[in-house]
């Protein structure tokens, strides 16, 4: 199973980071024989974890954690992991630019989302699984 292990991102430039970690990821994990994602699995994908990086940089103290497997089904598989124990809430939408889309966007995207705590003061990972296509 390919994998991309435990990259800490942190500060504002953390989801361009992340997204181009992701499309590294994929496409060479596509070359090595895994399922090619198809375009617009690719950009769902690279909006989901910009979401979720955005949301843990944004709503904690520190860093995340991203992790990303190819999953048997093809799919992708995705961690990330912050230092908040708070589980993340839907809010309204903002309709001028004030936020409030990305949980939502998150959950209708992906085909599971878990919330998983570690633990006392230790926070959490969100996992969320990618179809290919």
């Amino acid at each position: 199973m390919h994998l991309l292990p435990h990259l800490e991102l942190s500060g504002p430039g953390a989801p361009a980071d992340a997204r181009r970690a992701a499309r590294d990821f994929l496409a060479e994990s596509d070359a090595d024989a895994a399922p090619a994602f198809t375009p617009v699995a690719l950009d769902t994908a690279l909006l989901v974890i910009s979401e979720l990086v955005t949301n843990a940089v944004r709503h904690t103290s520190g860093s995340c954690v991203l992790e990303l497997r190819r999953a048997r089904d093809g799919g992708l598989d995705v961690d990330v992991t912050d230092s908040s124990t708070a589980q993340p809430r839907p809010r309204p939408p903002g309709h001028e630019g004030e936020g409030g889309w990305g949980w939502h966007l998150v959950n209708q995207l992906a085909t599971q989302v878990d919330v998983r705590p570690l633990g006392e003061q230790r926070g959490k990972t969100i996992h969320v699984h990618l179809p290919r296509a």
